[in-house]
């Protein structure tokens, strides 16, 4: 379901410029040329995601070019006077200055042996603007990478630049940098012989290069654990050891791996097996996860396991192959898409680099976007059998495609056609996932905070993959918590609530005291409203929610809604405010309560809004018109509204069962009258009567009633013989209709007798069950519309 959205494409970016110089050149000595596209190869990609490129020049030698994707143009930065094997390449912010690493030839043009004194790879600091001296940074047998370390936007570091140097003897070298200008233009590095190093790292297993973070993780091993270590490099100082943190994994590699350095065209082949599959992916709300997968034992199947410091757990899978794909797949690729993901890998591992937002396949030179396509999703989640891939499905599709209409429209109409599932319920899935999106594109402090399943332990198999899930400890910070900064400060925070939160278990929208402090609510306003300091407090704030909801115009909208003050919907729309403010409050206080009130106050707000999109999208696919739903029984039956009035309990169940509130429900027009009798003649009696318990609603009064009625008439009528009344005998408060003074003064009589149905139920509203029960009489006797 991944699709790779071309972003760069040598053949197309590069090759046209380097024809269009040869065609245009008057220098006949021009060492530009129109190469083969296996002489055109990417080594790197900077900060600003600048690619740097080399090809082999008209005379043979080889040449250095950098593509920028933001103005689409190229430039060429160095030629080299010979062939010069490139095994990494990086320059500066300024494009002032350039460090290489190469390759050594002997005087046949071949590659130097291991075994002769000259050193195999040589390091270079080459100065390009213009071009004028090159100093020698290192001198080793084994292959190097270089990077330089780029300032953050908008600051500018020159005159010092600072770059890493990385032996694959496993040494890690920071190199100081200063330069001057001089004549106007001309740049040189100040000193050149005597350039200050730090050694950062010896004796590592891996490292990784954060390229848009300037981050430098690496991994040692220390009393037979594997150790993460993460220095941050940063625009105002040199850098800090931010991070170290024990793995809990026992490592086989034997073999160095590098990631995101660049892209080494001349590696000798490696045995995966030997190398650590390892990587590390972050992002700015202060989320550090660590994917890694385990040597391949058999081709049956491999593992891999996750690791959220963040969170505090380690999630490890097993993946069962299909024997059709056991010879193609020998380890999981792992790409950052915004979150990990595992994909199938079309090209060989060692010639991917996962980079922020992108990812680069330095064998074809093409650089791709990584994301879902919604088609293919889309088709899946419909397509979809099992209760696991369902639910995947879904959440999937509500986190990264909803901000389509479409596509939200499409979503809701497969949750229409989807039958009840015994394990989850899709549409209370589909409102968490919606305000969890919502609410964490506003402000990422509260990803932990918010509940964005109803399902706090998944219970139910997933074919093929079998998982454990266990605590990690904590990682320890280098330097004081005080003195941390954005991303880490972030991070320590996640790190520090995790310890104490209890919302993951004991989700605050779904706690039982809010249920009781509403029953108490509502009994003392029975008593005296204008006393009840709390009630008037909570109807406060269901007024400032509603007064945000957006009101479609009437054109477009299909069910009319936010019509009336529901007051017990009111309530509890109110209450969940209040309990909502008082839950962040608990850890996210250092935010401050104008910005929690803007936090909840929104995400009440999308909530009432995502239940009435649910409600109208349902009436607009089936073609109902407003207040149009089957007004008598006499009508026509149409398919489609027994279909409406299905999802419609299906969405009041959904919400009833987390505890949340309904939009304000119909007024008590003349219309909407009718429609609320069509919606509890059409419901079925057996769930007809559970939902006006459930449904606080003055229809639900009228479902109440009736019951209540015909209980009484069937208890009593077989024990009692009828009795005559005259009109003679009317008091001025009866009605001049007999059959309701006949059913009025009969009921009078039994009631005393009969069990209150409405005990510890809230109120029932007599007028309208007065109202409630003269329609139906004149239904039954035809004669309503006299």
């Amino acid at each position: 379901m991944l699709e790779l959205k071309p972003l760069f494409d040598i053949e197309e970016d590069v090759a046209p410029w380097l024809l269009n110089r040869r065609l245009t050149s008057l220098d006949e000595e021009d060492e530009s040329t129109s190469p083969s596209r296996k002489e055109l190869q990417i080594v790197n990609v900077e900060k600003n995601g600048s690619i740097l490129y080399t090809w082999k020049g008209m005379k043979g030698n080889t040449c250095i070019g950098i593509y920028d994707p933001h103005n689409k143009q190229n430039q060429l930065l160095y030629a080299f006077d010979r062939e010069a094997p490139l095994i990494s390449c990086s320059v500066n912010t300024e494009r002032t200055l350039l460090a290489v690493s190469i390759l050594q030839f002997t005087r046949r043009g071949l590659p130097v042996e291991t075994f002769r004194p000259v050193s195999r790879c040589l390091t270079l600091l080459i100065e390009i603007h213009p071009v004028n001296n090159t100093k020698v940074l290192k001198a080793v047998d084994s292959h190097v990478r270089v990077q330089f370390i780029h300032p953050a936007a908008n600051t500018r570091a020159f005159p010092e630049n600072h770059l890493l140097v990385v032996s694959e003897d496993r040494c890690i070298e920071h190199v100081h940098i200063r330069v001057a200008v001089e004549e106007g233009c001309r740049v040189v590095v100040q000193n050149p012989d005597r350039l200050h190093k730090t050694i950062l790292a010896e004796d590592f297993l891996w490292a990784q290069w954060d390229t848009q973070e300037q981050r430098l993780f690496y991994i040692v091993e220390k009393e037979n654990n594997a150790v993460l270590m993460c220095i941050q490099f940063y625009p105002d100082r040199n850098y800090e050891m931010q991070l170290s943190f024990p793995l809990g994994l026992s490592l086989t590699a034997t073999k160095l791996r590098l990631v995101n350095f660049g892209f080494n065209h001349f590696q000798e082949e490696e045995e995966s097996l030997e190398l650590l599959n390892l990587q590390v992916f972050t992002n700015h709300a202060g989320t550090m996860s660590v994917c890694y997968s385990h040597p391949v034992q058999n081709k049956q199947e491999f593992t891999y396991s996750i690791i959220l410091l963040h969170r505090g757990w380690r999630k490890t899978f097993a993946v069962s192959l299909e024997a059709s794909e056991c010879d193609c797949i020998t380890e999981p690729t792992f790409i950052n898409i915004g979150k990990d993901a595992k994909v199938k890998p079309w090209n060989d591992q060692r010639y991917m680099l996962s980079l922020p937002g992108s990812v680069l396949d330095c064998q074809l030179g093409k650089m791709y976007k990584a994301d879902l396509n919604p088609q293919l999703l889309l088709l899946f989640m419909r397509g979809s059998k099992l209760d696991c891939h369902q639910l995947a499905a879904l959440h999937c599709a509500v986190f990264y495609l909803q901000d389509s209409s479409e596509t939200e429209t499409q979503i809701i109409h497969w949750m229409c056609g989807m039958p009840v599932s015994g394990s989850f319920d899709l549409i209370q899935e589909f409102i968490l996932g919606t305000l969890y999106r919502k609410a964490i594109s506003e402000t990422n402090t509260v990803d932990k905070l918010l509940p964005y399943t109803s399902l706090f332990n998944w219970d139910g198999e997933i074919p093929g993959i079998t998982y454990s899930t266990e605590k990690i400890s904590q990682p320890a910070f280098g330097e004081k918590i005080q003195n941390l900064q954005g991303f880490w400060e972030e991070l320590n925070r996640n790190v520090e609530s995790m310890k104490n939160l209890e919302s993951l278990h004991n989700p605050w929208h779904n706690n039982s005291s809010m249920r009781k402090i509403k029953a108490q609510l509502f009994s003392n306003m029975k008593v005296d409203e204008r006393a009840n300091k709390h009630f008037r407090n909570t109807l406060e704030n269901a007024k400032k929610v509603l007064s945000k909801v957006d009101k479609c115009s009437s054109e477009q909208q299909a069910v009319p809604l936010f019509q009336e003050e529901d007051c017990h919907q009111m309530v509890l729309t109110g209450l969940m405010v209040e309990k909502l403010k008082e839950y962040l409050l608990n850890y996210l206080h250092y935010i401050g309560r104008k910005k929690i009130d803007l936090i909840v106050n929104n995400y009440v707000v999308n909530l009432l809004g995502c239940i009435w999109q649910i409600v109208d999208k349902i009436w607009k696919k089936y073609g109902l018109k407003s207040h149009i739903l089957c007004l008598s029984s006499r009508e026509t039956v149409n398919p489609a509204e027994f279909i409406v009035f299905h999802m419609m309990t299906r969405v009041l169940e959904a919400v009833e069962g987390l505890f949340l509130p309904l939009p304000p429900e119909l007024d008590n027009s003349e219309t909407n009258e009718s429609l609320k009798f069509s919606i509890v003649t059409r419901i079925p009696e057996t769930f007809g009567q559970k939902i006006c318990h459930l449904w606080d609603h003055p229809i639900s009064s009228s479902c109440i009633a009736r019951n209540y009625v015909e209980t009484l008439l069937r208890n009593h009528c077989t024990q009692q013989k009828s009795k005559h009344f005259s009109l003679r005998d009317k008091t001025p408060f009866e009605s001049d209709f007999l059959p309701l003074t006949y059913l009025a003064r009969f009921l009078t009589e039994v009631e005393d007798q009969a069990l209150n149905p409405f005990e510890d139920q809230e109120n029932v509203d007599a007028k309208f069950v007065e109202v409630a029960a003269l329609k139906q009489t004149l239904t039954i006797l035809g004669l309503e519309d006299e």
